[in-house]
């Protein structure tokens, strides 16, 4: 039996970061929502667990044993092993969840082939912040560090999405520290697409300070009149909303060649 799963490209629609906690995270609320595309996991029953990488980002896994797949794989409890083929299409480091993405498909596919433990949400945790949300890979709100979900609602599912990304790593860390500390807000109440209208992304500035191509990204996207542009989480990713397919598949079009582009919609 061979089973297939996307592991669907997150984006945070609106990020606020509320303040820096004692255990050295930050106390955060954001709006995620998952595109309908992205890695692609082939799983298959095995004798023992085994990993191999495939697709156009597969060389920057540079340790095929400590990534989330492979670690997913450790933190969840089965009968038999699996052999998972990933084909890596998203960029690392860019905002997308690319790896808590692949954890959560790796969730999805074991939960179908053997049902997941009662805690795994605390399992998945312990993966990355990102990796519970990627669970789901449906529009929510997340709080804390992100792990804990509230739902919404959302009207914002099918809306043609376009994601930018100019080709330059961004880690987290880097973008966190160079925040200012202050606290703009709570997010705005409503549906998701209010909240993401009237929302912001609070790395976007310390981003931009590290990697100034994402201004360049933003600018080239409000061209286009998409209804909403906006980085998502710590970056280099942008993405734009368009009201029809035919308004984002010309927004591709647009994008400079040597930018990575990813066209989709909103689960």
């Amino acid at each position: 039996m061979r089973i297939t799963e996307t592991a669907y490209a997150k984006i945070n629609l609106a990020l606020h970061v509320r303040r820096r906690r004692e255990d050295g995270y930050h106390e955060l609320e954001t709006l995620f929502a998952f595109v309908d595309t992205g890695d692609v996991l082939t799983a298959k029953p095995a004798a023992q667990d085994s990993f191999a990488t495939v697709g156009e980002f597969a060389g920057v896994l540079d340790n095929p044993f400590d990534n989330l797949v492979a670690r997913a794989l450790g933190a969840l409890p089965r009968s038999q092993g699996l052999a998972v083929t990933l084909e890596k299409n998203l960029p690392v480091a860019a905002g997308l969840g690319g790896g808590s993405a692949d954890a959560g498909a790796v969730f999805r596919i074991v939960e179908a082939l053997h049902g997941l433990p009662e805690d795994w949400q605390a399992r998945a945790a312990k993966l990355g912040a990102d990796v519970p949300a990627c669970v789901l890979s449906r529009t929510h709100i997340g709080l804390g560090t992100g792990t804990e979900q509230e739902s919404v609602e959302d009207d914002l599912a099918g809306t043609p999405v376009l994601l930018v990304n100019p080709r330059v790593p961004l880690s987290t860390g880097p973008v966190f520290k160079a925040w200012d500390g202050a606290d703009r807000g709570a997010l705005p109440e409503g549906p998701a697409s209010k909240i993401a209208r009237e929302g912001r992304n609070d790395l976007e500035a310390p981003a931009i300070s590290l990697c100034p191509g994402i201004a360049e990204v933003l600018a080239a996207l409000q061209t286009t009149n998409p209804w909403l542009a906006r980085m998502s989480g710590s970056g280099a990713t942008c993405f734009a909303l368009y009201d029809t397919v035919e308004a984002r598949d010309a927004a591709a079009a647009a994008m400079p060649g040597e930018w990575w582009t990813m066209a989709g919609r909103l689960r």
